[in-house]
């Protein structure tokens, strides 16, 4: 008797099987859109925006591989219907240019040991704020945490004073003290919140092992944060060498780096083109090959991040 009455009177049954295939169809049409825009359209948009922010660099490639006349007499696009155009006689004035060239090996000799310490020391320092106990150690860090947020220009004239107190002022030693002091906030505050991620069980056993905290550091920490470190080698050593402001005040005027040679050649040769494209190409190139070469440690260290 129940059962005919549910069956005569229908309605739970009725409204889920009428309702069922609505919101089954609303779904199917969803994910059928969700499904298209992640596809071919979608990877097609990635494309088109990827080479839209790709256009200058494309430009100052073809750029560098033109002559001084016709760079000033058509644009880089002219390549296109006249490759014959295309020369490798600007690199050539370039490596034969000793400043540019000089400039190079300055921006090395400044950008390489600033990232290493500001990787070894930030290392240390956020290992001993994530694990080691000290009195202040809160108050410090929460100190390091409030750097973050000054400025380099405020520092600009109080430091330089103080170099020139010390007498190193216009010198490579001055620029990399000070990108070394000023990647440290960011260097410890980063590492400190990884490090404090790992185990304590695992450290715990590594000291039960007998490991003292150097052996700790080197043998346990330093490979679990090698994609953390990977990230911040990384993020240093681009903000170094594409620096311009702190170079422009401390470098060495007769060693300059890349960015300050390239900015006085366009002061003091205009025209000077057929230097200009190349040596700047050459000074985009050599932090993008960085970058790519680390970029799985540089992916696994966000995500890392991201995760925890």
């Amino acid at each position: 008797m129940s059962e005919s009455t549910a069956v005569g009177t229908g309605q739970p049954p009725a409204a889920g099987s009428a309702k069922a295939p609505a919101r089954g169809a609303r779904r199917s049409l969803a994910a059928r859109i969700a499904a298209r825009a992640g596809g071919g359209v979608m990877r097609v948009f990635l494309v088109l925006v990827a080479l839209f922010w790709l256009m200058p660099t494309i430009g100052l490639l073809l750029s560098s591989l033109r002559g001084a006349e016709d760079i000033a007499a058509t644009g880089w696009w002219k390549v296109f219907t006249a490759p014959s155009e295309l020369t490798f006689d600007n690199y050539q004035r370039l490596l034969d240019n000793t400043t540019i060239t000089g400039s190079l090996l300055s921006t090395v000799a400044i950008t390489v040991p600033a990232t290493v310490l500001v990787v070894v020391i930030g290392s240390l320092a956020g290992y001993a704020f994530a694990w080691m106990e000290f009195p202040g150690r809160d108050w410090l860090f929460l100190l390091v945490v409030g750097l973050l947020v000054v400025p380099v220009q405020v520092a600009l004239i109080p430091v330089s004073e103080l170099f020139g107190a010390i007498g190193i002022f216009e010198t490579t030693l001055g620029v990399i003290l000070f990108h070394t002091a000023f990647g440290l906030p960011f260097a410890i505050f980063l590492l400190r919140n990884f490090f404090a991620e790992i185990p304590r069980e695992l450290l715990e056993a590594a000291r039960l092992d007998g490991a003292g905290e150097i052996r700790l550091f080197t043998r346990v920490v330093m490979p679990l944060g090698g994609p953390a470190i990977a990230s911040l080698g990384i993020f240093q050593f681009l903000w170094v060498w594409n620096d311009m402001l702190v170079a422009l005040i401390f470098a060495d005027s007769d060693a300059p780096p890349i960015t300050v040679a390239l900015q006085q050649q366009v002061r003091q040769f205009g025209n000077n083109i057929d230097v200009l494209a190349p040596g700047a190409f050459v000074s985009m190139v050599i932090p993008l090959a960085v970058f790519f070469a680390f970029q799985r440690q540089f992916v696994s260290g966000v995500m890392a991040g991201a995760v925890k």
